[in-house]
């Protein structure tokens, strides 16, 4: 087993906005941990993002990270966006603000001291990490209840 992290996030919403939840499993050599939580009203971009935040937020060193995760707007936004923002000062390239400004500055600090392969994975498509992180999402929604 190598020194890697292996994550596992997800976000969900029963409503866009609405009712939201997030979760995530962090593995490190034969060990798990899972995590969730929710918001009463939130959107489901807001919980994919979230779940990455708590998932490297929960580290307590400086780690090599492998993040899975089924959203392509947090894996455009901080391997392809992200940079052009900063150097905008958080604009788009429309010179707008940038939506879920908040999280994207807090992602951003919580993968500084971080080395993080960020990786896509199909949602819903029987990926075992990504089916629990998604039924701890939705856990995390039917707790507000």
């Amino acid at each position: 087993m190598n020194n890697t992290v292996v994550i596992y996030t997800d976000g969900a919403c029963r409503g866009n906005p609405g009712p939201g939840g997030w979760g995530l499993i962090l593995s490190y050599k034969g060990y798990s941990k899972e995590m969730y939580g929710a918001e009463n009203h939130t959107t489901n971009n807001r919980m994919e993002l979230m779940a990455a935040i708590k998932a490297l937020e929960a580290l307590t060193k400086p780690c090599l990270v492998q993040l899975n995760s089924d959203s392509s707007y947090v894996l455009k936004g901080i391997t392809d966006w992200m940079p052009n923002w900063k150097k905008r000062g958080w604009k788009t390239a429309a010179k707008t603000e940038v939506k879920n400004e908040d999280l994207w500055r807090r992602l951003d600090k919580a993968i500084a001291i971080h080395k993080v392969e960020w990786n896509w994975v199909k949602g819903h498509s029987g990926d075992v990490g990504n089916d629990r992180a998604d039924a701890l999402a939705n856990l995390g929604i039917d707790s507000l209840n």
